[in-house]
């Protein structure tokens, strides 16, 4: 099976009695935090949220799904889809229960912890720490989502709440990092694949234009990529049909710790159209 299926099970109902002053928030879960005078003391116990950075490539751009706050704070700003961590449950489990159930995402190909935030002052209801994932969905996947979701392009965000913009922010140069030095490739590209789509999905991916020929010789001597003996339907230009390619790992592997993408530059220092791969 091509994709990994995210975490199973449900968070748990973590819902306050009507007279505790926690109350619902919102339909992800956030929740007005109760009211202190005195500052927090060490040992003080803090709700912990799980958020998800979820992208995928969509019209040769790399998009992340956001969903548009109903209620205050940050109404009617856009936000990364999670909820609360539950009493019992563990980070991923809980996050996975989260997308199922709420945003009906559950062919995640990849999906890795990328940080936790625990400025206090992050969320003006009160402490909350919040671990944000990154998740990848395949370039071919349509996750059905609900209608205050959407897809948004990651280099022209809409307005965010609380801090996470700049989630979305690390997730992007974390999936640029390891694009260069892993095969994290597969999660975002469909089962088989054309040289010239992959290097689609690696250009809207890193956010500079790729050299197909460079991009397959190095995946392809690394044994990241392997042909098939298939070929892609033939278009009107005619000619030969493009090889179909696949990925000969579906789970992640470090191909190279050493390797980078370097945009090449000109004779004179200006940047020229394509990015290399350096070994």
């Amino acid at each position: 099976m091509r994709a990994q299926q995210p975490p199973a099970g449900r968070p748990g109902e973590d819902r306050p009695g009507r007279d505790d002053p926690l109350r619902d928030g919102d339909r992800f879960g956030h929740r007005d935090a109760r009211r202190r005078e005195d500052p927090p003391r060490r040992g003080d116990r803090f709700r912990h949220e799980v958020l998800a950075v979820v992208l995928q490539v969509r019209q040769a751009r790399l998009h992340v799904l956001l969903w548009q706050r109903g209620a205050p704070p940050f109404e009617g700003l856009w936000s990364l889809p999670g909820g609360p961590l539950g009493a019992g449950e563990r980070l991923g489990t809980s996050l996975g229960g989260h997308l199922a159930a709420k945003v009906d995402i559950t062919k995640i190909a990849h999906m890795e912890q990328l940080e936790t935030r625990s400025d206090p002052g992050r969320d003006p209801r009160g402490r909350v720490l919040a671990t944000a994932y990154l998740a990848l969905v395949s370039a071919e996947a349509e996750p059905r989502v609900p209608a205050d979701t959407a897809w948004h392009p990651v280099a022209d965000l809409p307005p965010t709440a609380f801090d996470h913009g700049s989630i979305v922010v690390s997730a992007r140069e974390r999936l640029r990092a390891k694009l260069s030095y892993t095969n994290i490739g597969f999660a975002l590209a469909p089962e088989t694949f054309t040289i010239a789509q992959l290097r689609d999905i690696y250009a809207a991916s890193i956010g500079h234009p790729v050299s197909a020929t460079n991009l397959q010789r190095i995946l392809t001597r690394r044994g990241v990529i392997v042909p098939t003996t298939a070929a892609a339907r033939p278009t009107a230009l005619g000619g030969r049909p493009a090889t179909l390619y696949q990925f000969a790992e579906q789970a992640l592997v470090v191909t190279n710790p050493f390797a980078a993408f370097r945009p090449p530059t000109a004779g004179d220092g200006r940047p020229v159209e394509s990015v290399i791969v350096v070994d």
